[in-house]
């Protein structure tokens, strides 16, 4: 329940946290409410992210504003579903295509996922622009349908009502014009407060960390790992996260229909190791998170599930994706969305292939360049209203580690737009590396981290 209305100048709540002082719940209850009533003005909150930028936020602070954010929109309730809740949220990277397997994986077990997942910009890709490569898919669902889908199917993966914290859409659209999107505080605020306002359960977080990752450095993807997690713990949601490595792309494809072909492949007991090997290492975490909640369920008698803790500890989702089950969640998530599971997938009109320049192995392959290259190609968006080709994008034929010859091919194109190969060429040339034949190659972990 939001506190007592009050009024507070907004100059000098920015003066308060220009100098270091620490801002009271009310004035941030009434700063944040403000903004989106248009009370407090663009450049008023400009000013005040900039203050937190540089002065940061105490936890108390922290949890205030994220509570603020929160209650500016609706929030939503699984109450009386009979499941527990569980979601994922990735902090976005290169061929991220986990969410699309690991929703219907993990409600293949009796758990609810309700994922609520946005679009890409820039460099990175997002859910709803894959999903939309199928044929009728639609990514809007009224309340009352998510309820429905998530206890008829499972699980969901729709887009965020309007109404769902709108303070954060509001802020995130001036944070990106005035160089304060690097705030931890507000990087976190702005991801748990949707996961909160949500209503999920248990959240696990993919914090990606690398050249292709919002965060580049161990260090501060740690630092926003755990700040994320200490949110969701003071708001009594089950929270851990994974800091997964994000320097090369994840699988063998990045641009919208190539990830939902190869996330169809993982769902058939294939599909690149790397991305199977995060799919099930998100999934145990999820599962994990559940059995807490029906734990918890048990023990305050608020709750009634009918899956037992035990059954969810002991679940193994590599056998479920081998068995096919979770495929036939996937097909029955596409089909209660309006999609056609089995219609032919878009394909680019051209294609060219990138051929390696010399001999030895594959030292580097990196993620942003990549990245760059699939957005450059039409796959992504510089705009949030930019129309994107959902065939366009790269596909990888070697990862780091790979041995190479001469003339071998590298990466294949793919495009419906023939003008654009050329200026795409150079940073996928750069994006990779050779060394000598000698030269051995890790090819590392994909989980590098987890912040409990």
């Amino acid at each position: 329940m939001r506190r007592a209305e009050e009024r507070f100048d907004a100059a000098q709540v920015i003066v308060t946290k220009r100098d270091g002082g620490e801002l009271s719940a009310a004035q941030i209850d009434w700063v944040v409410h403000g903004f989106v009533r248009g009370v407090v003005g663009d450049e008023q909150m400009a000013a005040l992210a900039m203050a937190i930028l540089l002065r940061g936020m105490t936890t108390t602070e922290l949890d205030y504003w994220t509570a603020a954010m929160i209650t500016t929109g609706e929030q939503l309730s699984y109450r009386g579903l009979g499941k527990p809740t569980a979601d994922k949220h990735s902090t976005g990277g290169v061929g991220d295509k986990v969410t699309l397997p690991l929703a219907p994986l993990v409600a293949s077990f009796g758990v609810a996922v309700p994922q609520l997942s946005g679009r890409g910009l820039g460099h990175t890709g997002g859910t709803l622009d894959k999903l939309e490569a199928i044929a009728g898919w639609r990514s809007s669902l009224t309340a009352l349908e998510l309820v429905n889908q998530l206890r008829e199917v499972g699980c969901v993966v729709c887009s965020a009502g309007s109404e769902l914290v709108p303070a954060d859409r509001k802020l995130y659209a001036l944070r990106d014009v005035t160089g304060t999107v690097e705030s931890i505080p507000l990087i976190a605020s702005s991801i748990m407060s949707k996961k909160i306002a949500e209503g999920t359960d248990a959240l696990v977080l993919d914090v990606k960390c690398g050249s292709g990752a919002f965060m580049q450095d161990m260090a501060s993807a740690r630092e926003l790992a755990r700040t994320m997690v200490e949110i969701g713990r003071r708001a009594e949601v089950w929270t851990v996260a994974l800091i997964t490595d994000m320097s090369t792309p994840l699988g063998r494809t990045v641009g919208n229909a190539l990830e939902v072909r190869e996330a169809i492949e993982v769902l058939a007991g294939g599909g690149p190791e790397d991305v199977v090997d995060l799919t099930v290492a998100l999934a145990r975490e999820m599962l994990n998170g559940a059995a807490e909640v029906v734990r918890r369920g048990e023990t305050s008698g608020e709750d009634f599930f009918s899956i037992s803790p035990r059954a969810l500890e002991d679940a193994d989702p590599a056998e479920m994706l081998r068995s096919g089950k979770a495929m036939d969640t996937w097909r029955a998530m596409v089909r209660a969305q309006g999609g056609d599971p089995l219609a032919p997938l878009p394909v680019a009109r051209e294609t060219e292939v990138v051929r390696a320049i010399n001999g030895g192995t594959l030292t580097r392959l990196d993620a942003r360049a990549v990245g760059v290259a699939a957005w450059w190609l039409g796959g992504g968006r510089t705009r949030q209203d930019d129309v994107i080709s959902h065939a366009a994008g790269v596909e990888l034929h070697v990862k780091p580690g790979d041995r190479v010859v001469r003339g071998q091919a590298i990466a294949t194109i793919h495009t419906d737009h023939p003008e654009l190969i050329p200026q795409v060429l150079a940073p996928l040339e750069a994006a990779v590396e050779i060394g000598p034949p000698a030269v051995a190659v890790s090819r590392g972990k994909t989980v590098l981290e987890r912040v409990w």
